[in-house]
């Protein structure tokens, strides 16, 4: 049986909903509550694990800034 391949080496880096809202200024609770509701979180779309992390694709902050309708919550 092949040796299992970590995810993260053989992909580009990724980011957790942690870090994603660390660098947006908002909560993670957010962030999971819009995917739930709205199937995407302002047109971003993560890859879920088999563990039910979340990760989101490593330019999400510079797409995020991009749009026009997207004001993150001060904190």
């Amino acid at each position: 049986m092949p040796k299992a391949i970590p995810y993260q080496s053989t992909r580009e880096r990724r980011l957790t909903t942690e870090e994603l809202a660390d660098q947006i200024g908002m909560k993670p609770e957010s962030i999971r509550a819009r995917l739930c509701r709205k199937g995407h979180f302002y047109g971003l779309r993560p890859i879920k694990l088999p563990n039910r992390r979340l990760l989101w694709p490593s330019d999400s902050t510079e797409r995020l800034t991009e749009q026009r309708n997207f004001q993150p919550i001060a904190a």
